[in-house]
């Protein structure tokens, strides 16, 4: 029986790369000359730091602009408050990885909806969708890149 998983993940390697060329360009910068700013990976985060929060702004413009042209969809960035530490201003971006329990609720109810013979099973942090047509797999796999869910989806191990 044909079925494929919904999963949410994002490749750590291109998030790496991203934010390499985003302290590149923040070097090359002319309005970031002689200020004190950067982009700093961390274990499941990314944090930037500035003097001001209105340049703490434009580093997160910069930073969504090199995910993008990296293929990573800007909605895995999951933004803190803005904290004053000393004379810089930092905010940490969550990196947002797997389906929560609310949205794996939200793919089984669209599934359900679409009224085509399919199942969704939630696998701990992706959720199963099987189906006896090949084609009606694709309808949900539709559906689900035009629903409003606030997360990134992909679709893998689409299996016949």
């Amino acid at each position: 029986m044909p079925s494929f998983d919904v999963v949410s993940e994002v490749d750590l390697q291109e998030i790496r790369n991203a934010v390499d060329q985003a302290n590149r360009e923040l070097g090359n910068r002319f309005d970031f000359r002689g200020v004190e700013a950067e982009f700093e990976l961390l274990e499941s985060a990314i944090r930037i730091a500035a003097e001001e929060e209105f340049q703490v702004n434009q580093l997160e413009d910069i930073l969504r602009d090199k995910l993008v042209k990296r293929g990573i969809d800007g909605r895995c960035l999951d933004p803190g408050d803005i904290e004053g530490a000393g004379k810089q201003k930092r905010r940490t971006y969550g990196l947002a990885q797997g389906i929560d329990r609310d949205n794996a609720r939200k793919i089984t109810k669209l599934v359900k909806e679409s009224r085509l013979k399919l199942q969704a099973q939630i696998n701990g942090e992706k959720v199963r969708i099987t189906g006896k047509k090949r084609d009606d797999l694709q309808k949900v796999m539709a559906a689900l890149k035009e629903a409003d869910i606030q997360i990134p989806l992909q679709f893998d191990n689409f299996r016949d």
